[in-house]
């Protein structure tokens, strides 16, 4: 889920448990918005460390040639 998830989950959870009134026999819509909320904020968090992990890895670049072709001598020998 990354910062876009956490994001939107955060902005679906608002409106949720601020912007609608509708009522649903046996569902809290309130509560369930609050619950989006902290799903939220929880996956945005976690995205943000993980990205902040990910550019504090550093790389190295090693290059290995193997040339497995005979080298021949002046007069045709190996």
């Amino acid at each position: 889920m990354g910062i876009g998830g956490g994001i939107f989950l955060i902005v679906v959870g608002a409106i949720l448990a601020f912007a609608v009134s509708d009522v649903i026999e046996g569902v809290d819509l309130t509560m369930i918005g609050y619950i989006c909320m902290g799903a939220g904020v929880i996956a945005l968090v976690i995205a943000l460390v993980m990205n902040r992990q990910r550019t504090n890895t550093s790389h190295t670049e090693y290059v290995e040639r193997r040339d497995d072709r005979h080298v021949h001598g002046p007069d045709g020998t190996v």
